[in-house]
């Protein structure tokens, strides 16, 4: 196991259990103690967790995991579900891309596909965003123009939101969402962790023509905090196989169109 990953893997064990024990881990990982206990000091001193005589326990940070963290997580699924969910998109369209590693991963299939090019100073796509490090990535593709909302960024998903974000995105059309969440649930909706960002994905989803949900199977039938939108406001969602099938049929009576990649 990668150091990335197993960092990844103490955060979430921490946010399961709310305390960890140094020999316990060491054993379900199967390395050795002294990693164990490097890696701990390295999560403390960026104040992920506290540590504690033999182990570690939760700080209320290791239950919405910074973005460099989870992109250790899922990753054959999300590439799969970034690339089917990107064929959604048209030449000429205005996209919206909400904060997310599954959402930077559509963004970058849609940088890569050729049809998509556009004619000298016309674009062949426009992506409106609200996440920094997406439009960081896509600023530099010349078949892309780059709308950013403004607002206060926030460090664990490098999402913009506020009052700025919001008279941005006030003004705004969205031919096409891709919604990143952090649970969806097909009775309850889509859910972020934090209200701020549950408030201007809620705007982005209300100024959208049709809205797609991205999120890997862990993330579905379950709640979280702050409510996005409701399950019918989502016309599609793109996961992968592994998804139960029971949670399938339960979206697809809601009236969401899925695709298991």
């Amino acid at each position: 196991m990668a150091r990335h990953e197993r960092l990844s893997t103490l955060l979430d064990m921490l946010g399961q259990r709310e305390k960890i024990d140094v020999e316990e881990v060491a054993a379900e990982l199967e390395v050795s103690a002294a990693t164990i206990r490097r890696d701990l000091d390295h999560l403390a001193e960026q104040q992920l967790l506290t540590r504690t005589r033999g182990g570690a326990v939760a700080n209320d940070l290791a239950y919405d995991l910074p973005l460099r963290y989870k992109t250790a997580r899922h990753v054959p699924e999300k590439q799969r579900i970034s690339v089917a969910a990107a064929a959604f998109a048209a030449k000429g369209m205005v996209v919206g891309l909400n904060g997310g590693t599954t959402t930077a991963g559509v963004a970058r299939a849609l940088a890569m596909r050729a049809d998509l090019g556009g004619r000298g100073d016309a674009p062949g796509l426009t992506v409106v965003t609200n996440a920094l490090n997406i439009a960081h990535e896509l600023a530099v593709r010349p078949n892309v123009k780059i709308v950013v909302t403004g607002g206060v960024a926030r460090p664990q998903s490098f999402e913009l939101s506020g009052p700025l974000a919001t008279r941005v995105l006030s003004e705004l059309t969205i031919d096409l969402l891709f919604l990143g969440v952090d649970a969806f649930d097909p009775e309850a909706g889509a859910f972020a962790h934090h209200e701020g960002e549950a408030s201007i994905n809620r705007l982005m989803v209300e100024r959208a023509e049709r809205v797609i949900a991205v999120a890997d199977g862990s993330k579905l039938g379950r709640r979280a905090f702050a409510r996005i939108c409701e399950t019918a406001q989502v016309s599609a969602l793109v996961t992968d196989t592994e998804t139960e099938p029971e949670t399938i049929r339960a979206f697809e009576a809601a009236g969401v169109t899925v695709q298991a990649v």
